[in-house]
C-alpha cells in the first residue's frame, strides 16, 4: 500500500511484535537433568527393568542350586549394553555434543589401543595386590569362596558366548558409561574427580555377587580406568585394558576347570 499517488515508496510496516526469548536453563535445572542422565546410564535402572521383563517372559535368573543361569546373564548383559550405549548417544546428541569428542577425544585411536594393551599387566597387578592385602588384613571380606561366574562356563559354547559378553557388556559398555558419567560430573555435578569416585563405588558394588573383596578390587580398577580417561581424554585405552583384563580372567576360569 502506498501513501499517495505521487509517492511511490511503500508505507512503513508496523513494528514487529516482540517475541519472548526462551529462558536459558537454570543451573539447578542443568544439574537435575545431568543427575537424571547419570542415574539412567548407570546400568542399575536398565538392568532392573530388563530382569523384570525377562522373568515375565519366562526366563529364569537362578538355577535350582542357586547359581546364575548362563543364558539369562548373557541375554541381560547384551541387552543392557545396547540400552545403555543408546541412552548415552541420545543424551549427548540431545545437548548438541559429539559422541567422538566426548568419548574418543582427539588422540590417534591405534596409539590409545596400544596403551590399553600395555596397561593390562598393570591392572592385573593392582587386582592381585588388593586381594592379597585383603586376605592379609581383613580376610572376612573374602565372603564368596568361588566366583559365581566361573560356574556359568560349562561348555566351549559358554566360553565363546561369555567372551563376547565380557568384551561388549564389560569393556565397551562400562567404559562408555564411565566416560559419559565422568563427563557429566565434570560439567554439572561437582567435577570429574567426584565423577570418577562416584562411578568407581557404583562399579564396585555392581560386583557384590562376587564378594566384598571383589567389590574393593573392581572399584579400585574402576578408579584406575577413570583416571586414565581423564588423563588421555579418551575411553580407548581404558576400554582395551578393561576388555583384555576380562578376557584373560575368562581364559583363567577355563584353564583352571
Amino acid at each position: 500500500m502506498y501513501e499517495s499517488a505521487g509517492d511511490l515508496r511503500p508505507a512503513p510496516l508496523p513494528d514487529p511484535v516482540p517475541v519472548s526469548a526462551v529462558p536459558a536453563p537454570s543451573r539447578g535445572g542443568l544439574r537435575a537433568a545431568a543427575l537424571l542422565e547419570v542415574i539412567l546410564c548407570s546400568g542399575y535402572p536398565t538392568q532392573i527393568a530388563l530382569v523384570l521383563i525377562l522373568t515375565r517372559l519366562g526366563m529364569t535368573l537362578r538355577t535350582p542350586s542357586g547359581g546364575l543361569t548362563p543364558n539369562f546373564i548373557f541375554t541381560l548383559s547384551l541387552l543392557d549394553a545396547a540400552f545403555v550405549v543408546g541412552l548415552v548417544v541420545l543424551f549427548l546428541r540431545a545437548r548438541g555434543e559429539r559422541v567422538r569428542d566426548v568419548l574418543l577425544g582427539q588422540r590417534p585411536v591405534l596409539r590409545e589401543a596400544l596403551i590399553g594393551v600395555v596397561l593390562i599387566p598393570a591392572v592385573f597387578f593392582v587386582v592381585v595386590l588388593i586381594l592379597a592385602l585383603v586376605m592379609w588384613l581383613v580376610p572376612g571380606l573374602h565372603n564368596v569362596p568361588h566366583n559365581p561366574f566361573e560356574a556359568m562356563v560349562q561348555t566351549p559354547r559358554d566360553a565363546i558366548v561369555f567372551s563376547i559378553v565380557v568384551m561388549i557388556a564389560g569393556g565397551l559398555r562400562e567404559e562408555i558409561q564411565r566416560g559419559f558419567i565422568v563427563h557429566r560430573f565434570d560439567q554439572h555435578l561437582g567435577g570429574a574427580a567426584v565423577g570418577v569416585a562416584a562411578y568407581s563405588v557404583a562399579f564396585g558394588m555392581g560386583h557384590l555377587e562376587q564378594g566384598w573383596d571383589a567389590v574393593l578390587a573392581t572399584g579400585s580398577l574402576g578408579a584406575v580406568w577413570g583416571v586414565i580417561y581423564l588423563v588421555r581424554g579418551s575411553i580407548i585405552a581404558p576400554l582395551v585394558s578393561h576388555s583384555g583384563f576380562n578376557l584373560l580372567q575368562l581364559i583363567k576360569f577355563v584353564a583352571l576347570r
